[in-house]
């Protein structure tokens, strides 16, 4: 009996340090997707309250050879310096994966666009628990693609963090393993 004990308790521990790496797919920009905003604001307000993580993906959803999305400096980001930018992805929808913790900048090259709002600049934090932001991530790293529902109306509550949902799924299965460990016993 005491094997068992051993496995459930095993199998219990790797089953919630799995699910608490789970990285988050974030959609910029929710349904609007990557376009020239109707507010210059509209992907800072977007980028705020969430909490990136490393392992996290962007994806940035736009029509081919009418935007793009390309990782810039901070001085290019603040400038809107759409010449002679090496990483940029032409084709909609890109996804990018978030590898290393700092902030990242990323505007469209199309003429205008970035002065108009599509631009955003996100902070990568390297685990789920908020930090202080980092030091900044060398120019060329690539952006990565969210996915997240539309933002819910001003009048209702904000939907639960990720890590909110992460604690009720580990206490779920810490109630699971308490109620099996219980059952083995009296086996």
């Amino acid at each position: 009996m005491g094997s068992k004990l051993i496995v459930f308790v095993v199998l219990g521990v790797a089953s919630l340090l799995l699910h608490s790496s789970k990285a988050t797919d974030y959609e910029v920009g929710d349904s609007t997707g990557w376009k020239v905003p109707s507010d210059s604001s509209f992907y800072s307000t977007w980028a705020s309250g969430k909490n990136f993580t490393v392992g996290d993906t962007l994806k940035f959803t736009f029509t081919t050879g009418v935007h793009d999305v390309a990782t810039v400096s901070k001085s290019d980001y603040d400038s809107c310096n759409i010449t002679g930018q090496s990483n940029v992805s032409k084709n909609g929808p890109t996804t990018i994966t978030l590898s290393a913790p700092g902030t990242l900048y990323y505007i469209c090259t199309f003429s205008d666009h970035c002065s108009r709002g599509q631009i955003l600049s996100i902070t990568v934090d390297t685990s789920s628990t908020p930090s202080t932001p980092s030091a900044p991530s060398p120019p060329g790293t690539p952006p990565t693609t969210p996915s997240s529902s539309p933002p819910p109306p001003p009048s209702s509550p904000p939907p639960p963090s990720p890590s909110a949902s992460s604690s009720l799924v580990a206490t779920l299965a810490l109630v699971f393993m308490s109620i099996a460990i219980s059952f083995m016993h009296y086996l």
